[in-house]
């Protein structure tokens, strides 16, 4: 398994009120998830009404394909507002299986 995670921080210029952010963020936000399938909300600066953090997440099989995925999200972002700052991390996670593995899924007890 493949995640990909991402947070944004976005400055709204002209915008006079959290009313004015909502809409430019959820504009984004929107147009985002037409095009890609991938988690995002808002995850921090709520209350400040000229700066926006989003966070993206992206789940798969393929690193290459989940990192790709994750850059045309943000290419989206990046064409609809203005970007001060992005942290983009992508994790590899094993299956976890430990029958795959040939070790038990537990340890056996048995008495001394």
């Amino acid at each position: 398994m493949v995640v990909g995670i991402a947070r944004v921080t976005l400055f709204v210029a002209g915008s006079l009120s959290l009313k004015d952010k909502r809409t430019v963020v959820r504009r984004v936000k929107d147009l985002v998830l037409q095009k890609f399938d991938v988690a995002i909300a808002e995850v921090g600066d709520q209350d400040v009404y000229q700066r926006a953090v989003l966070g993206l997440a992206v789940v798969g099989n393929d690193a290459r394909h989940v990192s790709s995925v994750l850059d045309a999200a943000l290419d989206i972002v990046r064409a609809k507002a203005e970007v001060l700052d992005v942290e983009r991390e992508i994790q590899t996670f094993s299956d976890g299986d430990p029958l795959k593995a040939g070790e038990p899924p537990y340890k056996h007890w048995e008495p001394k």
